[in-house]
């Protein structure tokens, strides 16, 4: 078997949720979106979180020894998502701007537009290369709301959202970068837009407004380069 017998989108079949994964040691809070959360036992409860070992947050999680995850819901604005899958713990207090409340150990989760939460100890690390998966057995969990729970397949295809490089199922064949629409027929008047350096978010006009900010990471005009779509 090679690698060319891979068909990657068949990886696209398959169903993830998207969710907030947060820690905090030393008083560092941090926090990052994954797609890769799940339970993995019911008795006792543990869950499991893939997450890139190069994201800060993961650092955090594995010094403190605990994570929290927030159930993200449908109704999660891009904002929120952009705060937290496109930009660093490491320079910004993701916190500081957005609703959170602290489990009885102390770790920050993230509390708007939340369908529920989970806090786990972490019990166990397996390195599958770019990832770890840290293994956690849970210590309390919640219901936060009735909304309905924010699927991968929604975040991409209703809220028009893009996968962070580091997520685990980044594709780097233009799958996931902010590929222009098909090429317009060749006696087509030219048709131009403006995309996002940072998170690849495209939008299509011809002026980009001096005080615009990308609706996916929240960067301003600056990190955008104008293309031909």
């Amino acid at each position: 078997m090679t690698t060319e017998s891979i068909d990657k989108k068949a990886f696209r079949s398959m169903s993830y949720g998207l969710y907030i994964v947060s820690a905090i040691a030393d008083d560092k809070a941090a926090g990052c979106i994954v797609n890769t959360f799940q339970q993995v036992t019911s008795k006792p409860a543990r869950v499991s979180v893939a997450i890139n070992k190069e994201n800060y947050t993961t650092g955090i999680i594995l010094k403190s020894g605990r994570f929290e995850v927030s159930v993200l819901a449908e109704s999660a604005p891009m904002e929120l998502i952009g705060t937290f899958g496109f930009k660093t713990s490491a320079e910004i207090d993701k916190f500081a701007d957005t609703a959170h409340t602290v489990d009885e150990a102390g770790v920050p989760y993230v509390t708007e537009r939340v369908v529920a939460h989970v806090g786990a100890r972490v019990i166990d690390k397996v390195d599958v290369g770019t990832h770890y998966v840290i293994v956690g057995e849970v210590e309390c969990a919640e219901v936060l709301s009735d909304e309905q729970p924010m699927t991968y397949a929604y975040y991409h295809q209703v809220k028009g959202g893009k996968t962070p490089p580091k997520a685990s199922s980044f594709e780097s064949d233009g799958a996931d970068a902010g590929v222009a629409p098909a090429e317009a027929p060749k006696d087509a008047a030219p048709r131009y837009g403006w995309r996002c350096m940072i998170c690849g978010y495209v939008v299509e006009m011809d002026e980009l407004p001096e005080d615009f900010t990308c609706p996916m990471c929240g960067m301003g005009r600056e990190a955008f380069e104008r293309i031909e779509l």
